[in-house]
């Protein structure tokens, strides 16, 4: 399967320098059929609608300790939205600024600076702008930078940029905090399943877990109304940690039959659940399909941190969720097996994870 994985099936065309070559209407490749398109020009209808805001006071690495009320906001978001914003959660705001700027500064850097880290869809580690390799595919208006952060052994610094200054120790410092904060909520998450609080970080392989980085670039687009900056899509890792751009919204999450566009409050992350959790915790949390838009007026950066699984541990419902009333709703597979899905096809709703039930819960 990885030998299909050598190359892009076509030349590589940045978004960027179609944006900023001033052309006034959008390639054909990055028209989206009617029925994905989004509807910019109407009100939000989920306008007074925002995914949880949580306060994360109180929860530090070595405690856990969340009032009740707050404890219940989470387990309602994990099953109700797949999605929520904490706030007070431990990551200092400046290193949160510096990430996104540092990141946003490597994007402005001459075209051939950004090409010496150019990817390929074997391991996607680099600068990229396309999500699977299927030729003559509808692509998405972005581009990206893809890199790994654990385990070590996959952890190349010559495949972080060096440039603009600072670069990789800000991604360093940042990617050290984020991981501390992923394991403080992935104990929530245990918690409130009734479990051991360590039950869900075991189940990821405990200190042995995969962590990446994917940030999103998405340049300014004369016809927003015709595209998506990331087709809809469920994640498919453990937990998701998204640092939003400041300034310029264009997340939107499915729920109940609708978009709603996130509001991102002041130095939160936005965290939600990846189809692996969704698997362990035998569909108990919820992935959620979501998606980018994009606009004339204004580019927008963004940071996904992805908190995965060990990729070659078998992932499926821990035995203590699984009953004669609710048998397990997945059959096992690694994380590696997983992810070919979305490298080979790019993003494609969550056909995956439903693809994964056992036969006799379809």
């Amino acid at each position: 399967m990885m030998s299909s994985l050598q190359d892009w099936p076509e030349p590589i065309i940045r978004v960027q320098s179609l944006s900023e070559s001033g052309l006034p209407m959008i390639p054909n490749r990055y028209v989206k059929p009617l029925s994905d398109r989004p509807d910019i020009h109407q009100p939000d209808s989920g306008n007074n609608v925002n995914i949880p805001l949580i306060d994360l006071t109180g929860l530090s690495d070595d405690e856990t300790e969340l009032s009740p009320t707050t404890m219940d906001r989470i387990s309602s978001a994990c099953r109700e939205w797949g999605f929520f914003q904490v706030v007070n959660h431990g990551v200092s705001p400046e290193l949160m600024d510096q990430a996104r700027e540092t990141w946003r500064s490597f994007f402005h850097l001459p075209m051939e600076s950004k090409q010496a880290y150019a990817n390929s869809p074997k391991t996607y580690e680099g600068y990229g702008s396309r999500l699977g390799i299927e030729k003559g595919a509808i692509l998405d208006w972005s581009d990206y930078y893809f890199l790994h952060y654990l385990p070590s052994t996959l952890k190349d610094y010559n495949k972080w940029p060096a440039s603009p200054d600072s670069c990789r120790e800000v991604i360093d410092e940042y990617g050290k905090e984020l991981v501390k904060l992923g394991g403080r909520i992935m104990k929530v998450l245990s918690k409130n399943l009734g479990l051991k609080e360590d039950q869900l970080l075991n189940a990821f392989g405990g200190d042995n877990l995969g962590a990446c980085l994917r940030v999103n670039f998405y340049p300014k687009c004369p016809q927003p109304d015709l595209t998506l900056g990331l087709s809809s899509h469920s994640d498919p890792g453990g937990l998701t940690i998204l640092l939003p751009d400041h300034q310029v919204p264009g997340l939107q999450v499915w729920k109940d039959g609708r978009w709603i566009t996130v509001k991102p409050a002041s130095h939160a992350f936005i965290v939600n659940i990846g189809d692996q959790v969704q698997v362990l915790s035998n569909a108990n949390y919820k992935s959620v399909e979501h998606r980018v838009i994009v606009n004339s007026g204004m580019e927008r950066v963004s940071l996904a941190f992805f908190y995965n699984p060990k990729s070659d541990i078998p992932i499926k419902p821990v035995e203590e969720l699984v009953s004669e009333e609710k048998p397990a709703l997945y059959t096992p597979m690694t994380f590696d097996e997983y992810r070919l899905f979305i490298r080979l096809n790019g993003p494609k709703g969550k056909s995956q994870v439903e693809s994964l039930k056992s036969p006799r819960c379809q």
